[in-house]
């Protein structure tokens, strides 16, 4: 088994920074074809888990930070960096307000969409998630 197998089977064959499937058969050489992204954390020399990713989508990261966007489909407001706040809430667990929205039930898609999307983005983490109303809105908060 090559080791491009077996980070695609342990990633579900889903690309960490889209969450869109990868295919396995198409060609790495093709811009939606597999590729294994060596995720590099803030500290220089210190290299975290490689991870399964598009081809393009590991290109386009480049050598800036990668940016795991929010869905189009929610009504948030200010939302926080995805990646940026895991980081944070893995060296201190607690709590971030990652995003307001107008209504409850913003807050309540908003919040189902980002622990689903939190549990194949950092498998070996728990979140859980808060809402709470203020300012004529509702505050979305991620706590570990």
């Amino acid at each position: 088994m090559s080791k491009l197998d077996e980070v695609g089977d342990r990633e579900s064959w889903r690309c960490w920074l889209c969450d869109e499937p990868v295919d396995p058969d198409m060609s790495v050489n093709d811009p939606r074809g597999p590729s294994i992204d060596s995720i590099n954390t803030a500290k220089k020399g210190k290299g975290g888990p490689e991870r399964l990713a598009h081809r393009a989508c590991n290109t386009k990261k480049g050598a800036v930070k990668p940016v795991v966007p929010w869905s189009d489909s929610l009504f948030v407001i200010d939302p926080a960096p995805i990646i940026g706040v895991v980081e944070q809430l893995t060296r201190k667990p607690g709590r971030v307000a990652v995003a307001r929205c107008p209504s409850k039930s913003d807050a309540e898609d908003a919040s189902a969409w980002l622990l689903d999307r939190l549990s194949r983005l950092a498998p070996d983490l728990s979140f859980d998630t808060r809402i709470e109303p203020g300012g004529g809105g509702f505050l979305l908060v991620l706590t570990r």
